[in-house]
């Protein structure tokens, strides 16, 4: 019998067709939706093969409905949504795929960040509204990038890249991270600080741990108002680990100048204070979204699958 292999949702046909080279039987959600958790369980039972999308949430239940499971890859780096360590005991093998959205989500933080400083959607918004009558002085009045402090919080690859791309405007760099990082502090003249002086020091501070038990609300009311009250805030790293309902009150109330987010807390559920407010400029999840990072990463994740049916180390393995 030819394994089974169960993809949560259609990837870009490049990985697809590694999979059908393969011969493998394939079940794939023929809905552009997330699966119903349902139905996740029902087409598990017999599947070899997991490939899984971030918004699903692969916990014991799911893990243990597959009888036969022997890998789960997910199209993505994070792995917050599969309890790694139920899949570990089980010995199923968890891969994910790493390093080819690193440039992508960093050039969404700079977008974002640009976005933010020059109110870019206020403006397309008031254009579109038929407002924009005649030239002013004081229209739309953003701030300057170039040569104000760029604060990283996570100095990981995504990290790293966003402030090697900081030496292009001249910024000075500060990071907040677990370890030291010599070669990126040599590459861009960045500072390890403390969080507490980053978010005293910076003009745009962006954010880019991983979501865990720590982490969860890591950024919340306490160190907005740490922040400069011209700041502005990007996440492209995990919704929860900013307490949504703070960073809403903080934009309101001028605590900080803007924001910009491509995840959410409860996604894709976004806070309504968020929604009525002009300084926030929201994306939905696109840190990857390129051509030649989705495509390659359809590529990792079908054959992080190959190798461990063939019983080959997989390219990105977890655990």
């Amino acid at each position: 019998m030819k394994p089974l292999v169960y993809l949560t949702r259609r990837i870009p046909e490049q990985g697809i067709n590694i999979l059908r080279k393969q011969g493998y039987k394939l079940a794939i959600n023929p809905l552009d939706k997330p699966v119903a958790r349902a139905t996740i369980l029902r087409e598990i039972a017999n599947a070899d093969a997991l490939l899984c999308m971030l918004s699903d949430q692969i916990d014991r239940e799911v893990i243990d409905a597959g009888r036969n499971l022997k890998v789960i890859s997910t199209y993505a780096v994070g792995v917050d949504n599969i309890d790694v360590i139920c899949a570990s005991k089980k010995g199923i093998i968890v891969t994910n795929t790493p390093g080819v959205l690193t440039e992508a989500t960093a050039e969404v933080t700079w977008a974002l960040l640009f976005a933010c400083a020059r109110r870019v959607t206020e403006a397309d918004r008031y254009v579109r509204a038929g407002r924009f009558k005649v030239w002013g002085p004081t229209l739309l009045l953003g701030r300057l990038i170039g040569g104000k402090t760029l604060g990283i919080i996570g100095a990981g690859r995504i990290g790293q890249s966003v402030g090697r791309k900081a030496r292009a405007f001249g910024m000075k760099v500060l990071y907040f991270n677990r370890s030291k990082e010599p070669e990126f502090e040599k590459q861009t003249s960045a500072r390890k600080t403390s969080l507490k002086q980053l978010l005293r020091k910076s003009d745009f501070i962006t954010l880019h741990l991983p979501l865990t038990r720590d982490t969860k609300h890591f950024i919340k009311l306490k160190e907005f108002r740490m922040m400069k009250q011209t700041a502005f805030f990007i996440n492209v790293a995990r919704g929860p680990i900013v307490r949504e309902a703070d960073l809403a009150y903080a934009l309101k109330h001028n605590i900080i100048a803007g924001a910009g987010l491509d995840v959410y807390e409860n996604e894709p559920k976004v806070h309504p204070g968020l929604l009525k407010l002009d300084n926030v400029t929201l994306l939905p999840h696109l840190g990857s979204a390129t051509v030649e990072s989705r495509t390659r990463m359809a590529e990792i994740a079908a054959e992080n699958i190959v190798a461990v049916l063939q019983g080959r180390k997989p390219l990105f393995r977890v655990t």
